[in-house]
């Protein structure tokens, strides 16, 4: 059986001097795919996975990140030779003690676990929203925390939409109909990548969504099925991925300076699935770490949960969120990926650019 070492592949491909000196900071948007942990320091925020066994892999405690380890951001990161990103909330509360006199230059994790690109999406559950994550990055550019060079060399890496996608089906009631729903999202999308680029960025990462109809919580839904992934669902998620693949070839040709990527995250899933023993999985279907029908009616940690033995062979780490193994092989794929995975250009191309 051949194995994918994600250690190989970071030694062999590390950082060329020109990406390093290019990109020096990562700010990230998004929801649970990217959060490092602003949830943990949002006391309002009932979305948590701030307690074991998350993080048990790499950290070896909980960081807030919805894994077992690293997050696609995280790998990045390391591949780019700068420190890991911290949450906002916790910069924010590090300056508010005097425990840090400035905001990093390595960049900032503005990501809310449970978040959507609807704002209306888990309002309730206390989530910080795409538009506040945007708000809060304006607010540090107009008090110049954040100074201009660190914008011309850093990534913007934006993922929302996840959670949109599972509300409309757990919320069967919704009178709003899938099609309408999706260009609604799309639109959202593109206002908040219109805005960011106005505030300097200028080397931006669209992903994707993943095959959100295959995540083991969709035993939550009624009449889901279990051998199969949901296709209603990701007939969905795949209708919104092409609106925002087609805001990104828009954006390309029509703002100066700009230099934009879509990461093909549900093509690159679809492939791990289809070859596991090649990409070294066992299961590819139940989380490794939850409760009842293929671990997805529980989230791991609470309640009477199990983990497996080998999280690296598993595509899921619990009922929603990709392994530390996944995320390092999507890494692989988008970082020197070819156009199937991440177009027009990979990540490592991306940095190489000249603005």
């Amino acid at each position: 059986m051949e194995k994918i070492s994600f250690f190989t592949f970071s030694f062999f491909l590390f950082v060329s001097p020109a990406v390093a000196g290019n990109i020096q900071a990562i700010f990230t948007f998004g929801d649970s795919i990217f959060d490092a942990g602003n949830n943990h320091f949002n006391p309002n925020c009932s979305i948590q996975a701030d307690f074991p066994p998350y993080g048990q892999n790499f950290f070896h405690h909980p960081t807030g990140r919805f894994t077992n380890g690293r997050t696609v951001t995280d790998f990045v990161s390391e591949l780019l030779g700068i420190d890991l990103q911290k949450p906002y909330l916790e910069v924010e509360q590090e300056i508010a003690k005097g425990n840090l006199n400035k905001y990093p230059v390595n960049g900032i994790n503005f990501a809310s676990a449970g978040s959507g690109v609807l704002n209306d999406t888990n309002a309730n559950f206390g989530v910080t929203t795409i538009t506040t994550q945007l708000q809060q990055f304006e607010a540090l550019m107009k008090q110049n925390k954040i100074d201009k060079k660190t914008i011309e060399r850093a990534f913007f890496f934006f993922e929302s939409g996840s959670n949109d996608v599972f509300q409309y089906y757990f919320f069967s009631e919704s009178e709003i109909d899938a099609k309408t729903y999706v260009e609604t999202m799309v639109e959202e999308a593109n206002n908040w990548l219109v805005q960011i680029y106005r505030l300097g960025a200028r080397r931006i990462s669209v992903f994707g969504l993943g095959p959100v109809g295959c995540v083991p919580a969709r035993m939550l839904l009624t009449n889901a099925p279990v051998d199969t992934c949901h296709e209603e669902m990701n007939q969905m998620t795949q209708r919104y991925n092409l609106g925002l693949e087609r805001l990104v070839e828009a954006m390309a040709k029509n703002f100066p300076g700009l230099h934009i990527t879509y990461g093909a995250t549900y093509d690159t899933v679809m492939l791990l699935r289809s070859l596991p023993q090649r990409y070294g999985y066992s299961n590819v279907s139940s989380a490794c770490c939850g409760d009842g029908t293929l671990r997805g009616m529980g989230q791991c940690g609470v309640g009477e949960y199990t983990v497996c033995d080998k999280p690296d062979e598993f595509l899921f780490w619990d009922f929603f969120h990709p392994t530390e193994h996944t995320y390092s092989l999507l890494t692989k794929a988008f970082w020197g990926g070819n156009q199937k995975k991440i177009r027009p250009l990979n990540l490592k191309s991306l940095a190489n650019t000249s603005l």
